[in-house]
């Protein structure tokens, strides 16, 4: 009980936290520029065509290292493609409750100084995918901390919007059959109802 209670308290945390960075990243940025990705370096990344509310938003990665992850650009506005990420149809719930399996790794949000490298969080990500499809509660032990089987309800808003488009649209239930790279490590979703 203390576990699941502390993991809400962190997930919250993070969502709060979320939306603080959202609210901020839209001033005006008084530092160095940072060039943008060019057109060739997200060209190869689209979102998933159908909005439907029984499908998932699976959006291909691109690159072959990341086959079967759905990758977000900077900034996490924006599919890879740059693509606007689609209003959620009026079928999507306007709250839900998910479950999140999370490996986070070096240069993610709140990732530690020992946090493991990207590619090595994939792997560990990709290896716990099939049974997070079949025992979410099992897969749930096998992610790091901040893995929780039932994060609680999350509204509409909350979340950066190619990650919410992606959660929002799963039927209830399900696990989303790719990975997810998020500001905070990749994650393996499940919503709940």
């Amino acid at each position: 009980m203390q576990r699941s209670t502390a993991a809400l308290l962190g997930l919250g945390f993070l969502a709060a936290l979320t939306g603080v960075i959202l609210v901020s990243h839209d001033r005006p940025k008084t530092g160095p520029v940072k060039p943008k990705p060019t057109a060739s370096a997200s060209a190869s990344a689209k979102p998933a065509a159908s909005a439907s509310p029984s499908a998932s938003a699976n959006v291909d990665a691109g690159a072959p290292d990341d086959a079967g992850v759905v990758a977000f650009t900077e900034g996490f506005e924006t599919f890879p493609d740059g693509g606007k990420v689609p209003e959620l149809p009026n079928s999507a719930p306007q709250e839900l409750s998910f479950g999140v399996v999370q490996f986070t790794y070096q240069g993610a949000q709140f990732s530690g100084s020992d946090a493991r490298p990207k590619e090595l969080a994939r792997q560990k990500a990709e290896a716990v995918l099939d049974l997070a499809k079949h025992d979410f509660a099992a897969a749930v032990s096998k992610g790091d901390r901040g893995s929780t089987a039932d994060a609680g309800r999350i509204p509409r808003g909350v979340l950066e919007p190619p990650i919410e488009y992606v959660l929002f649209m799963l039927d209830k239930g399900a696990v989303h059959p790719t990975l997810i790279d998020t500001p905070r490590g990749y994650w393996i979703v499940r919503r709940n109802y």
